[in-house]
């Protein structure tokens, strides 16, 4: 669905350089701190900025070849853009009715309903939560085959987060053909979500793995120096030491579990993997 090979992109002070595969029917997570390159990846891929080189394809066509056919196809929110704050909802559909012959008004007057958003009052009077959610219902109310998401759940709430990532579980069940890229600094979100994550820091991605793999495989080792320094450290990704004690990440935790009976071995989330991995030695 989409493939990037070697995109760059130089800025004052960065340098993106990535490359990265989504492929049909998955849900794909683009994670690491602000300003690691998350927003510069996503926008390269809608064409919104030039890449200073690199290959991008995006449904089969790079993002400067796409026809007014090929935009309905993709439904995007993005982080740093939306609506007018002057408009109301029933603005947005007119607008989504003339740009879309796939929206399906009443299936959006539904969700919107359903998720309490008012047809008559300005954007501007809505809640950060409010405004989150109607991005991600603007975007999947007209059958978009791809849908590229820039931190659609950040300063949101746990309950507001909550119903978005409902909506995209929705959104995937309808169609396994679809595809989504979900970009975002909360990666505990992602891990119910998405079948793939992109840990990406400083403009280059530094680890790509199943989710399930993460899930399963990966661990958190907790043990004294003395342990840490007869340890076989084949499978260690990071570590972290401090006075009293080293954590580590690794990539096989069974082998640890069958190895070292006396070493704390824990199941890894995708947080303590950013933790170790960008904050470890």
């Amino acid at each position: 669905m989409i493939a990037i090979k070697d995109l760059k992109k130089s800025y004052k002070g960065f340098d993106l350089d990535v490359s990265l595969d989504i492929a049909e029917g998955t849900v794909t997570g683009l994670i690491g701190k602000n300003g690691a390159g998350k927003s510069t990846t996503i926008k390269a891929i809608l064409g919104l900025i030039r890449p200073d080189g690199g290959d991008i394809s995006v449904m089969g066509k790079k993002p400067g070849e796409f026809s007014g056919t090929d935009r309905e196809a993709l439904g995007v929110a993005l982080s740093d853009s939306g609506f007018s704050m002057l408009l109301n909802i029933e603005d947005i559909i007119h607008i989504m009715r003339a740009m879309y012959k796939d929206f399906d008004e009443t299936t959006f007057r539904q969700r919107c309903t359903e998720q309490s958003l008012p047809f008559d009052k300005p954007l501007k009077e809505f809640s950060s939560g409010m405004k989150a959610k109607l991005k991600v219902l603007a975007a999947i109310s007209h059958k978009a085959k791809l849908l590229v998401l820039d931190e659609p759940t950040a300063g949101l709430d746990v309950l507001a987060r909550n119903d978005i990532l409902d909506m995209l579980r929705a959104y995937m069940e309808e169609d396994p053909a679809r595809s989504i890229l979900i970009s975002s600094h909360i990666s505990s979100d992602l891990e119910g979500l998405c079948d793939d994550i992109y840990m990406i820091d400083k403009g280059r991605i530094i680890l790509h793995e199943d989710t399930d793999t993460i899930l399963g495989q990966y661990g958190v080792l907790k043990m004294s120096e003395d342990e840490y320094k007869s340890m076989d450290k084949q499978y260690i990704i990071a570590d972290r030491k401090d006075s009293m004690s080293v954590t580590c990440l690794t990539s096989e935790k069974q082998f640890y579990l069958e190895n070292y009976p006396n070493v704390v071995v824990e199941n890894s989330s995708i947080d303590e993997m950013i933790v170790l991995i960008l904050g470890g030695k």
